[in-house]
């Protein structure tokens, strides 16, 4: 098998982006462009990737990590200048390498191994991955001569009339066989309207040097997408968003409305799970089976198990047990775990906390830093008292207890197992097993008082 390379352009500055993060850090489905590339490339089984950086080169250096080898291009100078950034570290090897835009979120794996298939198929020093625009405005064109074959790439401010007219569209993307493609960089002038070296230059220089060039034409103009600015960005992301949408449908996952649902790509939902509108599913979150998820809700980094409703919620960082019942208008914070068939209800809030099986807390609560056994009902109004103003503290909550509504439990305490906290108690020592604890103060009522009152204030 021919050995392999990529060379990942990542350095320019994206200014149409009006923004102080690097282009190509911008995400698409919560995800950065560049690592979408990354992406789509490793199952190309690279002997070894280059990813060209300049500005914001350790930021970006930062998301990559050890995914792929960097080089510096200190001065914007095209994109030919910025592949010869790479020859210190490809120049002398053998094989194919593949040169691609870090703002093209939305090749395939499926394009990259059909264009390095058909490159090494032919036996070409170069291919470029082209497709049909209907608005070809501000793309190389890809000049053919009559017997079809490519003679060259032509960008948009230095193409003339009859050559603006044509369709077919660079993208990009190239396959080089390594050796020819950095022999001919050494020829690229920056003869041009923007004084750059342009890496499309290379096209004409093989030609003349009576190497092969063809080309590998896409039916899929939108998967080469360009993101340069805002609104290419959003058309970027409507585009993976019904691309990843189709996905889970496909597999059995029913979207109530796919326009109006956000899943990201890492996310992971199996067969006849529901998802209602509104609703936002991110980073390496799990969905288990018949789960119903929303209307406007919103799931981070969590496993959700079976048959579980969460309604009008947010959910992050933690794990939900099966038939579980969360919202509307509920947040689990992160480290929150749920136990199977638990409910937490309205305007109900859990953070870094273990609700055991069964148990229930229904309504406008606070579960912080508690340890909640199984079967335990937890009224309306009941707040873990956690935090002192310098350090949190634990809230152990036993089995089949029972806290009455507007009930303080001020930590550290433990409520023993079967117990009974009797409504409106403030509670500051542990309750034993089995035991009733009332915390407040005597009712005492003053008969006729009322009417005093009144009269007072009439006079």
């Amino acid at each position: 098998m021919t050995n392999r390379y990529a060379v990942i352009l990542a350095a320019g500055q994206g200014t149409r982006m009006k923004s102080k993060l690097y282009k190509v850090l911008h995400p698409v489905m919560g995800r950065p462009m560049v690592q979408h590339v990354i992406d789509q490339l490793t199952p190309l089984n690279l002997d070894e990737t280059v990813t060209i950086v300049g500005f914001g080169a350790e930021m970006v250096k930062d998301v990559i990590g050890n995914q792929s080898k960097f080089v510096i291009q200190e001065e914007q100078l095209g994109t030919g200048h910025a592949v010869i950034q790479a020859k210190s570290l490809l120049q002398d090897k053998e094989g194919t390498t593949i040169v691609v835009c870090g703002d093209t979120p939305l090749i395939t794996n499926g394009t990259y191994e059909a264009l390095i298939k058909h490159h090494e198929g032919e036996g070409a020093s170069a291919t470029i991955l082209t497709a049909k625009a209907d608005d070809a405005t501000g793309y190389g064109r890809v000049i053919r001569n009559a017997a079809s074959e490519v003679e060259r790439i032509v960008e948009h401010k230095d193409a003339n009339e009859a050559e603006l007219q044509v369709t077919e569209i660079n993208t990009g993307t190239y396959c080089f066989d390594n050796q020819a493609l950095f022999q001919a960089l050494k020829e690229v002038s920056n003869d041009n309207a923007q004084g750059e070296y342009y890496l499309p230059d290379v096209i004409e220089i093989l030609r003349n040097n009576s190497k092969k060039v063809t080309a590998f034409m896409t039916d899929n103009f939108n998967e080469t997408l360009g993101v340069n600015d805002r609104v290419a960005l959003a058309r970027a992301e409507k585009t993976m968003k019904q691309r990843i949408n189709e996905k889970h449908m496909r597999n059995g996952v029913s979207i109530i409305d796919p326009e109006n649902t956000y899943i990201h790509p890492e996310v992971m939902i199996e067969p006849d799970v529901v998802i209602y509108p509104g609703t936002i599913i991110k980073g390496a979150s799990i969905i288990k089976e018949n789960a119903e998820i929303g209307p406007n809700s919103e799931i981070i980094n969590c496993e959700v198990g079976e048959s579980t409703v969460i309604r009008h919620s947010v959910a992050s960082d933690s794990k939900i047990g099966n038939r579980v019942n969360i919202g509307p208008f509920a947040h689990i914070r992160p480290d929150s775990t749920i136990g199977h068939g638990a409910k937490v209800g309205n305007f109900v809030e859990i953070k870094k906390s273990v609700v055991g099986e069964g148990s229930k807390a229904s309504h406008l609560s606070y579960v912080g830093d508690a340890q909640v056994g199984s079967n335990v009902n937890i009224g309306c109004g009941t707040i873990t008292v956690n935090y002192d103003g310098v350090n949190k503290y634990l809230t152990t909550i036993e089995d089949d207890s029972f806290i009455g509504c507007n009930s303080n439990l001020i930590a550290p305490v433990t409520i023993g197992k079967g117990s009974y906290v009797a409504a409106g108690s403030t509670i500051t020592k542990d309750v034993p097993t089995e035991a009733l604890s009332v915390a407040r103060a005597r009712q005492t009522n003053k008969e006729g008082y009322a009417s005093k009152l009144k009269n007072r204030k009439r006079d």
